[in-house]
């Protein structure tokens, strides 16, 4: 994955990520033009399919609705790296296949507008604006599994198929 960073604080919650106003519908397209608009309005238009978002500590707290992830990878977004995350949320990003990171050194170093690329398989992460190399917690197997079959349910259907 390689994107541009857009960066958020602390403490962003999902009604930040999806306003509540949005969640009329289940349709993944709709929930992405409304993607962190409380947050940033203008998130949608600067964002590009597979820019990154970079946050603080807690990001995705707040109420349990997997419609946030789902407004992030619906928009394109590759991945979102923060220094923490809302149990939840993880869960969440997990089961529809948005890839997560947790890591608070490259968190905090990432500045908006710089460009990131992170290989999962080789647990590193690259902020190439800033010529800085992470090293990231090896993801188990199945995780990775998960978040490249597409989520939960797809990686389950691959393995029942066999």
């Amino acid at each position: 994955m390689k994107g541009k960073v857009h960066k958020f604080g602390d403490d962003v919650n999902t009604d930040e990520i999806i306003p509540a106003r949005y969640l009329n519908t289940d349709i993944a397209e709709e929930l992405a033009r409304h993607c962190m608009e409380d947050a940033d309005p203008q998130f949608v238009k600067k964002a590009a399919h597979g820019d990154i978002i970079v946050a603080g500590k807690n990001f995705g707290c707040g109420s349990s609705r997997e419609h946030a992830p789902i407004a992030i990878k619906a928009l394109g977004i590759s991945c979102v790296v923060a220094a923490s995350f809302a149990r939840i949320f993880f869960r969440n990003a997990i089961n529809i296949g948005l890839p997560i990171i947790e890591h608070p050194e490259l968190a905090a170093q990432a500045q908006a507008g710089d460009v990131l690329e992170i290989d999962l398989e080789s647990a590193a992460a690259f902020n190439r604006t800033r010529n800085l190399r992470y090293t990231l917690k090896p993801l188990p197997g199945e995780l990775l599994e998960i978040f490249q079959a597409g989520g939960l349910m797809s990686f389950v259907a691959r393995r029942v198929k066999g």
